[in-house]
């Protein structure tokens, strides 16, 4: 391998909101993982039924696609080097993620600037062997992380940038994007009907739905139903649909981590609260206070929780029978496929990986 080379180196459980006109998409729906652990983590970790694993993350260094030191060159390695043991698995380099776009909006604003990052990608892909790149702008047009420039030009500069990956990587690359799930991208952030052509398929982030900035408690990555269609991924994945986004191209996210609320009035067991944040959790970091809580599922939103009474904490996450419910929503709807932030955050053994790549395949 070259890189070792260079360093030496959801039954739904019934949603009844299912359009009438959904193309049947007789692909087994994907799995795509994202991962942003080291070289050694990813040996541990049982990648049957992955379709795809995503390293993340990769950063611009002036307008090139740049990796930040050895050890992230390793990890990326790593994963390569899985394919091996994987045949049927994809490796994709992704750049950006949260606080990690911060000159994305002034370098894809010329055409010099997306050239160049076009040709470094083709570059990174072609010397570690990888399969495709996915795009985690956070975000185009619309506020992201705090300080990070952004413009309403941003949505025809994304449009202009994914037009020219295609046709410099060619067909058989894999390009995709990770989108946000609040109205406000999905109305602001991307030309629907000029991207979806140019992109094999977009990955919404139906997570962080409540977090840090929320004045209450919530389903932080709800499904959700005809009875709970506000902050779920049922209500953004309708409103792909109204922008003319097809089934085939819409891949799910969940989520593998925990996040927890401070001081919350028990009524309603903590749900729909008045929020102080507290911290998030990996599922594994969370099984050491798990007795602490007691753990309730929400029917319309397809979602559980937890409440500690003594600690006055509430905790939103998915579990193993929300990743069922979301997997059948996937092949319900014939949706592309299911994918989760992030790999790091699950148990080596039994995790929530298992259930979904049972529930799928």
């Amino acid at each position: 391998m070259r890189w070792i080379i260079f360093f030496s180196m959801w039954t739904l459980w019934s949603c009844s909101k299912v359009k009438n006109d959904v193309v049947t998409n007789d692909a087994q729906p994907l799995v795509i993982a994202y991962y942003a652990g080291d070289a050694a983590a990813i040996q541990s970790y049982d990648l049957h039924g992955v379709d795809q694993i995503i390293y993340s993350f990769m950063h611009l260094k002036g307008n090139r696609l740049t990796i930040d030191n050895e050890a992230d060159s390793l990890a990326l390695g790593a994963l390569i080097n899985q394919k091996i043991k994987y045949p049927q698995l994809k490796v994709l380099v992704s750049l950006g993620g949260w606080g990690g776009c911060e000159t994305c909006s002034s370098v894809f604003s010329t055409a010099e600037g997306r050239a160049e990052f076009v040709k470094s990608c083709v570059e990174v892909i072609d010397f570690y062997g990888a399969d495709g790149i996915d795009l985690d702008w956070e975000y185009p047009a619309i506020a992201g992380y705090p300080g990070h420039e952004f413009q309403p030009a941003d949505r025809e500069n994304f449009t202009a940038l994914v037009q020219s990956l295609r046709q410099a990587m060619g067909e058989d690359l894999v390009l995709s994007f990770a989108a946000g799930a609040s109205n406000n991208f999905i109305e602001n952030s991307i030309e629907w009907d000029k991207v979806m052509p140019e992109v094999d398929h977009v990955n919404i982030m139906t997570y962080d739905f409540y977090g840090a900035g929320s004045s209450m408690t919530g389903h932080h990555t709800a499904l959700g139903s005809n009875t709970f269609e506000k902050r779920s991924a049922v209500q953004t994945i309708e409103e792909l649909y109204k922008k003319g986004v097809k089934p085939e191209q819409i891949v799910l996210g969940a989520a593998f981590y925990v996040k927890t609320f401070k001081n919350i009035d028990p009524s309603n067991n903590g749900l729909f609260q008045p929020a102080e944040w507290n911290r998030s959790y990996s599922q594994p970091e969370f099984e050491t206070i798990k007795s602490e809580f007691d753990f309730y599922w929400d029917e319309a939103a397809q979602s559980p929780y937890a409440y500690s009474a003594d600690n006055r904490i509430f905790a939103t996450f998915d579990d193993h029978r929300s990743i069922e419910s979301k997997v059948s929503y996937v092949l319900n709807q014939n949706l592309k496929g299911i994918m989760f932030w992030q790999l790091m955050n699950d148990h080596k053994k039994d995790g929530l990986l298992k259930t979904m790549v049972n529930a799928v395949k």
